[in-house]
């Protein structure tokens, strides 16, 4: 039975993810993309997994430097997930207001995330009209502000507060 497009999204919009903003340097060039289908891989070696669209500026730039940083948010970023998702107008240098730092490779690492790894890519699977980035941990740290993060479920950003007051009001 052949399933369509819109089925399935609706479907998996019901799974919360965590919500991270994936950067790469390329050069002098840096790069940003919300990001919510990444995992941790394995323990040993440290591995984590990213799917990016092959036609993207993102997919493109992670090819040629073999590398991307994960930046994990908080519920408070929420207009940083939507700028890198271009759901709201990216300004002239979607980084300039964005305090940041290199770690190992030079993808940028958001000062005020969550948490964040800093990965090497060792493998690329494809996955349909995505590529399945396979990168090694060559760094990680956890933020400063980590109290609510940011989630993506039911086709929006929320924090898990309100997930969970949602619910609340719901229930009998």
């Amino acid at each position: 039975m052949p399933i369509d497009w819109i089925t399935f999204r609706e479907a998996m919009r019901q799974f919360a993810t965590g919500v991270a903003v994936m950067t790469v340097r390329d050069g002098d060039t840096i790069h940003g993309m919300t990001a919510n289908a990444f995992t941790s891989v394995s323990r040993e070696p440290m591995l984590m997994l990213v799917c990016v669209m092959k036609d993207t500026t993102t997919h493109k730039l992670v090819t040629r430097s073999n590398t991307f940083a994960l930046n994990i948010l908080n519920a408070n970023q929420r207009a940083l997930a939507q700028r890198f998702a271009k759901q709201i107008p990216l300004p002239p240098d979607p980084f300039a207001d964005i305090k940041h730092h290199r770690v190992v490779t030079g993808a940028p690492v958001f000062d005020e995330c969550a948490a964040y790894v800093d990965c090497r890519v060792i493998a690329a699977h494809p996955g349909g009209d995505h590529t399945i980035f396979v990168g090694e941990v060559a760094a990680a740290g956890v933020g400063t502000s980590r109290s609510q993060l940011l989630l993506w479920v039911g086709g929006e950003y929320r924090s898990l507060e309100n997930v969970i007051a949602s619910e609340a009001k719901q229930s009998p």
